[in-house]
């Protein structure tokens, strides 16, 4: 494979929210960066790091509202790169769990582009250390399963109802605001109790942080009644009872606070 001589896509992992949660590879690849192609999940205190003079291009995605189609997103990488730009593609969370970020390297170097991953601390990980809600632990959970709560383009939801409905394992849902009615549903008729907990957490990390906690038969209902702000992460599992409204935010320092 003969890549471009200077273009480069560095796929960066933005963590949850919180800027102290980037990795120090994450701040120094976004600092070095000619452009930043960023999504809708990336917290606007962390892009108030990228450099001042680089161009920032939106491509966020969301239910039920004007999205960049990933087609387009990976031109707009290619393009970029062709030009000889150093370009920054921050993804909230990891770029490799439901962040696409294969999906575009796959692209890129199909056509050349040389490409480097950065990982970051995925939005569970984030909320479990914000919440104090682990994601196992002894006699409550021996394992986490992380499930998408949403398909491309609306595409009907094809998940293995049978094998997520399991009580020793704590079930973590990404993007399924808009369908947590419909997943609860479907876990309670293969077998998970309506009175399992279920922790719904907007913003995780970041100051605008909101926690709801509520049961499998009821979440659908409280989430219509009072939709949550996105991103919005579902806990699902014994280890929500661990919840103690306690958790107090750290105070990062003067310098790390954004822009």
């Amino acid at each position: 494979m003969t890549y471009l001589s200077q273009g480069r896509v560095l796929l960066v992992g933005a963590g949850p929210g919180a800027v102290d949660l980037m990795t120090l590879r994450a701040m120094r690849m976004l600092e070095t960066a000619d452009a930043v192609v960023y999504d809708r999940l990336v917290s606007p205190e962390i892009l108030g790091f990228a450099p001042p003079d680089a161009r920032m291009i939106a491509v966020g995605k969301g239910p039920k509202c004007p999205t960049v189609p990933q087609e387009r997103i990976n031109e707009i990488l290619y393009d970029l790169a062709r030009e000889g730009l150093c370009v920054a593609r921050l993804k909230g969370g990891d770029p490799l769990i439901f962040g696409r970020g294969s999906e575009e390297a796959e692209y890129l170097r199909a056509r050349g582009v040389a490409v480097e991953y950065c990982p970051g601390i995925t939005a569970a990980q984030g909320m479990a250390a914000s919440t104090g809600v682990p994601l196992t632990h002894r006699g409550l959970s021996t394992g986490v399963r992380y499930v998408t709560g949403h398909r491309a383009r609306n595409a009907p939801l094809d998940l293995d109802w049978k094998s997520l409905a399991s009580e020793d394992t704590t079930l973590v849902v990404y993007m399924g605001a808009a369908n947590i009615a419909e997943i609860a549903l479907n876990l309670m008729r293969e077998g998970l109790p309506g009175a399992l907990p279920v922790m719904a957490v907007s913003e995780a990390t970041t100051p605008r942080e909101i926690r709801r906690v509520s049961r499998l038969d009821r979440i659908g209902l409280d989430m219509a009644a009072a939709p949550l702000p996105a991103p919005v992460l579902f806990v699902i599992g014994h280890v929500v009872s661990l919840y103690r409204d306690t958790a107090l935010p750290f105070d990062l320092p003067e310098a790390m606070a954004g822009e």
